[in-house]
Order: C-alpha cells, then sequence, then structure tokens
C-alpha cells in the first residue's frame, strides 16, 4: 500500500513539473516554415506512439495469455514451419511505416529549403548571418547596414538569410520561425525565413563550437514593415560606420552586447559565394583560350 501511494506521489510530481514548463518553441511556430517543421515532429511523435502503445499492448497480451504458469506442465507446443501472413505482417508493416516518413519527409524538406507557398514570386530581403567565436553578425546589403547579436526583420515578407562563419562550423536556429541550417567558413548557405505576426524570437547556435557556445545566442524582432523602414532610418541617423579595423576586433573570441553600425562588412570582407567562394577556381580553360580546344 506505501508503495502505490509513493508511486501516486511520484507520478503527481512529475504531472506538476511539466505543467510548469514554458512550451516548447519549436512546436509553437509563428512562421510557415516553423509551421511544416512543427507539423513535420507532430506526425513523427503520433507515428512512433502508435507503434510504441501497439508494441506494448501486444507484448502485455502475450505474457499474460501464454505465460508458462497456464500451460499444462506435458504441454509441447507444435512444429511450425512458418507462416506466410505473420511474416507478410511484421514485414510489410514496417516497410510501410519507412515509406511514409520518406515520402512526409522529403515533401517537407523541399518545402522549407524553398520560398514558402505565397512568396515564390517576391523579392526577398537578403541578409547575410555570420558568426565568430561566440557572436552573430547581420549584414543588410539593401539597407547597408549591420548588427551584431540581433536582427530585424518585417513581417510576411521572404527573408533570404544567407549563412556562413567566420571560424568554426556553427548552426543557424531560429525555432519559431525557422529549422537550423548550417554556417561554415567557406561555403554560403541559404535559408528563407517568414514571421507572419510581430514578436520577440529567440535565436542560437545549435552546433557546439567552444567554450562560448552555451551563450551564442541572438534577438529577432519581426515588425511591420512601416516601423522596420523606420529602424533602418534610425541606424543610419544614429550609429557609427562599420570599418576593417572595429570589424577585426568584433571577431576576437569572447562575447558581445548588441550593437549596430553604418555600411556592412561585406564591402572588405565579403562572403565565401559567387566570385568569393573558395570553391571558385577561376575562368575555364576554354575562357582562357578564347573558347578553342587543343
Amino acid at each position: 500500500m506505501k508503495l502505490k501511494w509513493a508511486y501516486l506521489a511520484f507520478l503527481t510530481g512529475i504531472a506538476g513539473f511539466l505543467a510548469g514548463c514554458e512550451p516548447l518553441l519549436v512546436l509553437d511556430p509563428k512562421g510557415p516554415q516553423a509551421d511544416t517543421t512543427a507539423n513535420v515532429i507532430w506526425i513523427s511523435i503520433i507515428t512512433m506512439a502508435v507503434i510504441v502503445i501497439v508494441v506494448l499492448v501486444m507484448l502485455t497480451v502475450i505474457l499474460l495469455k501464454y505465460r508458462a504458469s497456464k500451460q499444462d506442465p506435458d504441454y509441447e507446443p507444435p512444429h511450425i514451419e512458418g507462416n506466410k501472413y505473420v511474416e507478410g505482417i511484421i514485414v510489410g508493416i514496417p516497410i510501410i511505416i519507412v515509406a511514409f516518413l520518406s515520402v512526409v519527409s522529403t515533401i517537407s524538406t523541399h518545402q522549407v529549403e524553398n520560398p514558402p507557398a505565397g512568396y515564390e514570386e517576391d523579392e526577398p530581403l537578403v541578409i547575410y548571418a555570420s558568426s565568430s567565436n561566440w557572436k552573430w553578425h547581420f549584414s543588410y546589403p539593401e539597407q547597408d547596414i549591420e548588427t551584431v547579436n540581433y536582427v530585424f526583420i518585417p513581417t510576411n515578407q521572404n527573408i533570404e538569410f544567407r549563412l556562413y562563419s567566420h571560424g568554426t562550423i556553427t548552426s543557424f536556429w531560429i525555432p519559431q520561425l525557422a529549422g537550423q541550417k548550417y554556417a561554415m567558413a567557406d561555403m554560403t548557405n541559404y535559408l528563407n525565413v517568414v514571421a507572419d505576426e510581430p514578436g520577440e524570437y529567440f535565436g542560437r547556435n545549435s552546433n557546439f563550437n567552444g567554450e562560448g557556445f552555451a551563450e551564442n545566442e541572438f534577438a529577432v524582432t519581426a515588425m511591420p514593415p512601416s516601423e522596420f523602414d523606420s529602424w533602418v532610418e534610425d541606424i543610419h541617423n544614429t550609429a557609427e560606420p562599420i570599418t576593417e579595423e572595429k570589424f577585426e576586433e568584433l571577431l576576437e573570441p569572447g562575447h558581445l552586447g548588441q550593437m549596430a553600425f553604418t555600411g556592412t562588412h561585406q564591402a572588405f570582407q565579403p562572403a565565401p559565394e559567387g566570385e568569393n567562394s573558395p570553391h571558385n577556381h577561376g575562368p575555364s580553360d576554354s575562357e582562357d583560350d578564347g573558347g578553342h580546344h587543343h
């Protein structure tokens, strides 16, 4: 009896603890890309839950119905060569489950790798998001401004984040707006993000990159386009220009608060893409010799 009450008290304590937890950000999407990711997570959770429940129910039935104590001491099980129906079920069901999850994964990956539905034809707002130990730099080439450890974006507009790193591999992640994507030193990755509603969102590096990893975070603020334009104008009126010397100073390992500058470091240290990509090995042989092949 004491064991029963102790068990009930334990379950009550766990339930109370979980009730006080904040909701998982990844399951509270505020944009179409994050909504797709959340749906895939729920589909996976439900699929796995059904599998676990069915297996546990079957295990319980088998243990109770076919336990040794219920059998005659002289019972000998019949010799069975196999059962094509049982074998078909135990092979077929896993194939169906894997095929289903593969289709879901393929469709959702295509959706999140491209601009969200309804934004395909719109010109995106390009923001370069580059990491250094242990901070984030956001360059707005169209607005000619740069921020550190925070980024402002207009709502209901496709934002094309161009991701790369000034050092170790990091992972750019805004749980309520999009899934994570890697930022590397020798290439630029692209991530489309749309915020459906104004708000303050949490972003971070989700790939371990040394002692400062835990605080490698940034703030995301989504606002109406008119407020975004006012913010850009305010930065131009108040912020100091970024210089190559200042940027080199910002790249030094360590943590910083939020900062803003006019201009961007793309002017003197551009992202690894296009002609600045380390994978671009210059003109081809056909270009060197005027198009004549030898």
